[in-house]
């Protein structure tokens, strides 16, 4: 039995990181961030990831979702401003496991032409004023915090958990960015007002099961992010001299990266396997979902703090720009449910609560 990943895994990890390495460079992130231009997804597109989770016969490539997991870790690594949890994830998982016929949208992401944001938020927890519902065919209301905002189509969850795309010029929806700490992925908030909507499905174990897809790649996307911040804390310590020696040699500095290590290198393990229940394990893939978006959060929000304190002052400074990743694990844990709430829905799934 195997434990690790398959040779076309580790080559598709391999020859995304060797695209992202100058395509997604820190110098390339902060001129995009403030100028988005649109030749990174260019070519992404052009290695295949928006059509990963979409069928052959839809023009994908009909990969899983470990691999799925495996570009959103490579992304959060680069730190990469581009579309992809709503997008690549959890848009086209909805559409098929709604089984409703959208080939032209699935073909169209699948180009990279375009892009879904997520909406979903409010499935979860809502705000006093949010939430959205719907009379069958529009909706009303808010819905906050929407992923791969800015997108042409958006996936929408009413208040019954039912399923709807909109398009983005649709009648009566405003849409309105939100300012957060991330600047590489933009977040917004979307007000229906009567806006006429495709329904996908009733069903709210399909919200369920994309909802665990968002998870999961979000805990990927930390992991990637945190290790780059491990590594970037080794190297820096390599280098940094302080009473004519490298801090590196120093115990307490020893110490700070050794933990670091010790507390991500099980992370890896567990978003892997929690990728795998997607796919696989149906019966275990929330529980493991919430474990993994839970225990990621917690573990990438302490890799970015003693990464920085590694670095010192210069932790904080924009020529260095470890903010960056500091800010993309500190969004990652507060999208679609922060570790407390999501450890309290995993104690629900195992009747520890009512």
């Amino acid at each position: 039995m195997e434990f690790g990943l398959s040779e076309e895994q580790t080559l598709l990890q391999d020859s995304l990181n060797r695209y992202l390495d100058d395509a997604s460079s820190l110098e390339q992130v902060k001129t995009l961030v403030d100028n988005p231009a649109t030749g990174l997804w260019t070519g992404l597109a052009e290695l295949g990831v928006p059509a990963l989770l979409i069928a052959e016969s839809a023009g994908g490539v009909g990969l899983g979702c470990v691999e799925a997991a495996l570009v959103s870790e490579s992304l959060g690594a680069h730190t990469a401003p581009v579309p992809f949890i709503g997008t690549v994830v959890m848009a086209p998982l909805a559409i098929a496991l709604a089984g409703v016929e959208q080939d032209a949208l699935l073909a169209a992401i699948a180009s990279g032409n375009t892009t879904v944001g997520v909406a979903v938020a409010e499935s979860i927890a809502a705000r006093a004023d949010a939430g959205v519902v719907s009379d069958g065919a529009n909706l009303s209301g808010k819905a906050l915090f929407v992923l791969d905002f800015g997108a042409d189509q958006y996936l929408v969850a009413d208040d019954k958990r039912a399923l709807f795309l909109v398009a983005a010029d649709a009648y009566g929806l405003q849409a309105r960015s939100l300012a957060t700490i991330d600047k590489t992925r933009p977040s917004g908030e979307l007000v229906f007002s009567n806006t006429p909507a495709t329904r996908l499905t009733d069903d709210p174990d399909v919200l369920r099961q994309v909802i665990d897809a968002g998870r999961v790649m979000l805990a990927a996307d930390t992991l990637g992010a945190a290790q780059n911040m491990l590594d970037q804390s080794v190297e820096y310590a390599k280098q940094r001299e302080q009473f004519n020696r490298p801090i590196a040699s120093f115990q307490a500095v020893k110490h700070m990266c050794a933990e670091m290590a010790a507390e991500l290198e099980p992370c890896r393990a567990l978003v892997w396997y929690a990728a795998h229940t997607l796919d696989a394990v149906a019966d275990e893939a929330t529980l493991t979902a919430c474990h993994a978006k839970a225990h990621l959060a917690e573990t990438g929000t302490f890799v970015a703090k003693t990464a920085t304190e590694v670095h010192g002052g210069m932790g904080f400074t924009d020529l260095l720009g470890l903010h960056y990743w500091f800010k993309r694990i500190g969004f990652n844990r507060q999208m679609l449910g922060a570790p407390e709430m999501v450890r309290e829905e995993a104690a629900r799934v195992q009747d520890l609560v009512g």
